[in-house]
């Protein structure tokens, strides 16, 4: 089974930036969506944005539309995050879609580690 790796979290001010990557230990198909999720404290994981490894397909929600970009190169799959606010502050997960909607995290599966986002106001 694929592993997914995080990293790139960490503390910054409100209207920074940061970039988030998704590495996975092996191959998948360049069609399989990878996705990126974050869970607050307290509260449901939630989908961020997916793409496919390449980023020929892509997808976000509502909440980071304009602010964050996802890419990929082939080997990785990169979360920038600008413009970033306290209410961004969660651990950020990448997974693998199975199938179905990529809004649910239920379709997802190999979630990574996660890594952490704090940002201060």
């Amino acid at each position: 089974q694929v592993q997914l790796v995080e990293s790139g979290g960490g503390l910054v001010q409100a209207g920074g930036s940061l970039r988030l990557s998704c590495a996975a230990s092996e191959r998948t198909g360049s069609a399989y969506l990878i996705g990126w999720f974050r869970q607050a404290p307290g509260k449901e994981r939630e989908f961020v944005a997916a793409s496919t490894w390449t980023a020929s397909t892509y997808y976000y929600a509502d909440s980071v539309k304009g602010r964050f970009t996802i890419s990929g190169d082939g080997n990785a799959v990169y979360l920038q995050m600008d413009t970033l606010k306290p209410e961004d502050t969660a651990v950020y997960y990448c997974a693998v879609h199975n199938g179905g909607s990529v809004y649910e995290r239920e379709n997802f599966g190999s979630w990574g580690q996660g890594t952490q986002v704090t940002v201060s106001s």
